[in-house]
């Protein structure tokens, strides 16, 4: 879902498998405060969240200037 949103808003994005990786998740965790599950998404240095946060700012209509920035 969150790589449809991004695809349709014409965004490149970077996909990290963590599944197979511990050292990866420990690190995407430790990244995103403690949150485990996938995915976690990050635009430059800013953690979204999950992909329900990624449309939750889309709907309020702040995803496009975060994009941008």
């Amino acid at each position: 879902m969150a790589k449809r949103l991004l695809t349709q808003k014409g965004v490149s994005f970077e996909e990290i498998d963590v599944g197979g990786n511990p050292s990866l998740r420990a690190q995407m965790t430790s990244k995103a405060n403690g949150h485990r599950t996938v995915p976690q998404i990050w635009i430059g240095d800013t953690h979204v969240g999950g992909c329900r946060e990624l449309y939750q700012l889309d709907d309020k209509g702040e995803l496009d200037a975060l994009l941008a920035s």
